[in-house]
């Protein structure tokens, strides 16, 4: 039996537990997933379900990605995000959310991203978040990406939330970063759920907790 799950991940489990909780309610061993969502982020997960399907999962992985969010401003992270240790800025002085709307302007469109030390990326065969963890930085490319829409939708300083259209490989806890810097304040990013891959949206995904082995069947799409 050959398909696709869409799955709403949820916070506080990786990527890969998804495909351990799902091989032992399918009794299938053959299953993967396109596009790895950190513990921390929820949202879209597209999980192929045999043979064919694990096959096809390459074709979602260069489809742009949809994300909304949550940064703190006047603070940064060692991992861009909530999960490190929390520097705050004792001199940031909060910026307006009309400043923070016309910094947003300058992250849309064609961009160049340097990766971000905890990230999956290897150099020389090593995983960069190895790396970080024994206390090396290294000199890491700046690789291209494109953000096609990146909005403020909410403002509650210290708090913004956005939501982000953007290319695979973009990685949104360094536009937070990013961000925070062009601002000259600080910023890192405190939530993240992705609703969107290509054309498939997280409105169709199931959650993890609902599956059965006597319903999941039943969640299996053809794309």
């Amino acid at each position: 039996m050959d398909g696709f799950i869409l799955i709403d991940k949820p916070a506080g489990i990786t990527s890969h537990d998804v495909i351990d909780r799902l091989r032992r309610i399918t009794g299938i061993r053959k299953i993967g997933h396109a596009g790895t969502l950190d513990p921390f982020a929820t949202g879209l997960l597209v999980v192929g379900v045999g043979r064919e399907a694990t096959k096809r999962l390459g074709e979602f992985l260069g489809a742009d990605k949809e994300y909304v969010g949550t940064l703190v401003l006047g603070a940064r992270s060692d991992t861009q995000d909530g999960t490190g240790a929390i520097m705050p800025e004792p001199d940031a002085i909060i910026p307006s959310q009309a400043a923070v709307e016309m910094a947003l302007k300058k992250f849309t469109g064609p961009l160049q991203q340097t990766p971000p030390m905890y990230s999956a990326k290897k150099i020389q065969g090593k995983k960069l978040y190895e790396l970080a963890r024994e206390g090396k930085e290294v000199a890491r490319e700046p690789v291209a990406i494109t953000v096609r829409a990146f909005e403020l939708t909410g403002f509650e300083p210290p708090r913004a939330t956005f939501r982000v259209n953007c290319s695979s490989g973009t990685y949104v806890r360094t536009l937070a970063h990013d961000l925070g810097n062009e601002l000259g304040a600080g910023a890192y990013l405190e939530t993240l759920r992705r609703t969107k891959i290509g054309g498939l949206r997280i409105e169709d995904a199931a959650k993890l907790s609902e599956l059965t082995p006597e319903n999941w069947r039943a969640r299996l799409v053809n794309i």
